[in-house]
């Protein structure tokens, strides 16, 4: 991807203040550059579009980082300047064109590069947060927030990868974790010695530190750190006599066995490890909400029943199938008891009416009256992102199936309607909990101009390395046609065949509505008729 010149950014508080450095590194604020001409001042307006606010700091390479507003779009920007510019700032500019060609929500976004010749200067996104770095000093993650972080990471990586490029500078100083909770990897800067392969066995790096508060790869400091400074001054992984690193389960208690493993694998260079893409959805499948859902040991992801605390033995044993059997029996028992009844009484008996008296209204041998159309339940609900799996874009599911369409799921915002080039699409899982005769199917949406279509297939949720890849490949059979640009807020599917049943649908969002900050889509509620 970029050069080793390209941008840097990392986080560090000072005095409650939120500051955005190179690699980690607090820089010498005694060592400005020499030269003086083209040096910025606060107030100034850099091409006509960014004012410079506050010098924050100078980066491990010595160039300034200002916080500054975009006055177009009234929105903070961090801006990266060297001075001069010219040939001297061709590294910085290509590295951050690079950057730019590759957006993700895990990754710090490049807006602009410019070259004034006496000055040049980088536009990025502004990010109020911390460092993985600067977090685990004050005490190691549990296992699942650390495995959320090498979950985005990772997810990160595999948007870079995808364009043939390389990251080369994954540590926890370039692994920014905001206020509102989102994690992003900055700094992206390359050279010959740098590979996708390195990048994927740095995600185990972040994934021991975060679990340890140690890094494995000590021995290989920052290019260009001194004594003190970025991944140098991180502590050192605990090792044996040979070198050999203790696993982070030796380190500390409670770390699962999975991601134990994991983390080791990534770490061993005897043991090949796995494309990005393939890590992302293994990490998106383990990084699951503990209150949620559990992991069944089987492989097979499964869910406890929504806000039961204290599951019945009904309910373990099989719930609504165990309770219409035994429906079923008792009925069996009344019939008999009755026509026991009748038997025992003989002729002095009253004239009992049979059970099952046929109806005056339908003669002998008409057809079976069609069944009632009705609501059928959804059983289970699920996000389904095979291109990304980001964890902010999988909450709230259960809001398509509460009855309020006020409340639902809603995708990021992204830069175009085909969410920026980076996905094929996204859609939401549905399980009717079995097969049943389906009649339609409605979708409440929050916007028209919205592209869809739905599929039906005949799989569990998966439970494979690929993740949402396997589902989605498991669901070819179209129900009915596909909605382009659709022109209202309710999508309604009736294309089903009455002679099928069906258990699993896939609604397949291809393209999103335009809304005044960018494009984005709620699906404010999912219903299915059947019966």
């Amino acid at each position: 991807m970029p050069s080793s010149a390209g941008p840097s950014i990392d986080t560090i508080t000072e005095g409650g203040r939120v500051t955005q450095v190179g690699e980690g590194q607090e820089a010498e604020e005694t060592a400005p550059p020499v030269m003086t001409f083209g040096a910025p001042t606060a107030g100034e307006i850099l091409a006509e579009r960014y004012e410079l606010v506050e010098h924050i700091n100078n980066d491990s390479a010595g160039r300034l980082v200002w916080r500054g507003v975009d006055v177009i779009l009234r929105r903070p920007v961090a801006v990266v300047l060297r001075y001069p510019g010219g040939d001297s700032a061709t590294e910085m500019l290509q590295a951050a064109v690079a950057a730019s060609r590759v957006i993700h929500p895990n990754l710090v976004g490049v807006y602009d590069a410019i070259d004034e010749d006496v000055r040049a200067y980088v536009v990025r996104e502004w990010v109020d947060g911390r460092s993985l770095r600067e977090l685990v000093a004050e005490g190691p993650m549990d296992p699942a927030r650390a495995t959320a972080v090498g979950n985005a990471v990772a997810s990160a990586l595999a948007a870079v990868h995808a364009t043939g490029m390389v990251h080369g500078n994954v540590h926890p100083g370039t692994v920014m974790i905001s206020d509102d909770g989102r994690v992003v990897l900055a700094d992206a800067r390359t050279d010959g010695d740098d590979s996708q392969e390195a990048d994927i066995r740095a995600v185990g790096g972040v994934l021991y530190f975060a679990l340890t508060g140690h890094w494995p790869h000590a021995e290989a400091p920052l290019r260009g750190a001194t004594a003190g400074h970025g991944r140098a001054a991180i502590p050192d992984a605990v090792r044996d006599a040979s070198g050999a690193i203790a696993a982070p389960r030796q380190v500390r208690a409670g770390v699962p066995a999975y991601l134990d493993d994991l983390t080791m694998d990534l770490l061993d260079a005897e043991i090949a490890p796995p494309s990005s893409d393939v890590l992302s959805a293994e990490l998106g499948r383990l990084d699951i909400p503990a209150e949620d859902h559990f992991l069944d040991q089987t492989g097979t992801i499964r869910f406890t029943a929504d806000g039961v605390e204290d599951r019945s033995p009904l309910a373990a044993a099989g719930g609504r199938k165990v309770a219409i059997g035994i429906a079923g029996l008792l009925a069996v028992a009344l019939v008999g008891l009755l026509i026991g009844i009748t038997t025992l009484g003989g002729d002095d008996s009253p004239e009992t009416e049979p059970v099952a008296r046929p109806s005056n209204s339908a003669p002998a041998g008409d057809a079976t009256p069609a069944p009632v159309v009705r609501k059928l339940a959804i059983q289970d609900i699920r996000i389904i992102d095979p291109d990304s799996r980001q964890r902010n874009e999988l909450g709230d599911a259960e809001k398509m199936m509460d009855g309020d369409e006020d409340k639902g799921w809603e995708t990021d915002t992204y830069y175009s309607a085909n969410f920026s080039n980076y996905k094929k699409g996204m859609g939401v899982w549905i399980d009717l909990g079995a097969p049943h005769t389906v009649k339609s199917l409605t979708a409440t949406l929050s916007d028209s101009g919205v592209s869809a279509a739905l599929f039906t297939g005949n799989g569990d949720f998966p439970s494979t390395s690929q993740g949402d890849k396997d589902l989605v490949k498991g669901f070819k059979t179209r129900i009915g046609q596909p909605f382009e640009q659709h022109d209202g807020t309710k999508m309604a599917f009736d294309g089903f065949d009455p002679e099928q049943k069906y258990q699993y649908l896939l609604f397949w969002i291809t393209e999103l509505p335009s809304t005044e900050r960018g494009f984005k889509l709620g699906v404010q509620e999912i219903s299915v008729q059947g019966s």
